[in-house]
């Protein structure tokens, strides 16, 4: 990756007007999605995109599906790791010393570097690879990508370059998992696991995805 911008750069002053526009999002329903998108946890990692394949996401259900997102989110989170040491970006957070939507996490953050974000480069990987499990739900599930490494600017975590730069770590690794066997065949399982549960219909609470929707449009015309 090149260099984060400079300081007093005209690409940093557009990072600070996006941080000042997403982050006026943080106290209300925007905000708390953008809480939820950075839980990492199992539980969360089978929620995060549920609603965008509208197909509930589980262990007991379709377990294939749910080791391919955990074993993608390992890869791309993996991939940021050398160029945030390189860079070691001061996150837009304590630039300005504000707080996030996650406060538990702020401690590790401020010890980790902000360019690339990590969170965007798993959230865009989840989306390329889910659009090959349901090609059919591409544009919803794209959509989601994109608005989950956005949530990163929402909490004051990242800048808008370090999640453009995230995504872009997401899309290449998975160019390159695309050349591995284990990772096709995990594909494959997935797929056949959705059929199935397609067929059997189990989709996510519709209360809950229309409030996932309704939060997620507060932001959708906002960089990055």
């Amino acid at each position: 990756l090149a260099p984060p911008p400079a300081e007093g750069s005209a690409a940093q002053a557009d990072d600070e007007q996006a941080y000042r526009s997403l982050t006026a999002l943080q106290g209300g329903p925007r905000g708390a999605q953008a809480a939820r998108d950075a839980d990492l946890s199992p539980a969360a990692i089978a929620s995060a995109f549920a609603c965008a394949l509208d197909l509930r996401i589980s262990e007991q259900h379709t377990p294939q599906l749910l080791m391919l997102l955990r074993r993608t989110l390992t890869d791309a989170g993996d991939a940021t790791q050398k160029a945030k040491h390189n860079y070691m970006r001061p996150r837009p957070f304590v630039v300005f010393d504000a707080p996030t939507c996650a406060p538990q996490d702020e401690p590790a953050l401020r010890k980790s570097g902000s360019y690339p974000s990590g969170h965007s480069a798993i959230g865009w990987a989840w989306a390329e690879v889910l659009t090959e499990v349901a090609p059919e739900r591409a544009d919803a599930l794209l959509q989601r990508g994109r608005a989950f490494g956005q949530s990163r600017g929402v909490c004051g975590a990242h800048w808008k370059s370090d999640i453009e730069a995230g995504r872009l770590m997401g899309a290449a690794t998975v160019a390159r998992l695309r050349s591995s066997e284990v990772f096709n065949a995990q594909v494959a399982a997935a797929k056949a696991e959705v059929a199935r549960a397609r067929a059997a219909d189990d989709k996510p609470p519709a209360a809950a995805c229309a409030a996932e929707a309704s939060a997620l449009s507060l932001s959708a015309q906002l960089a990055p």
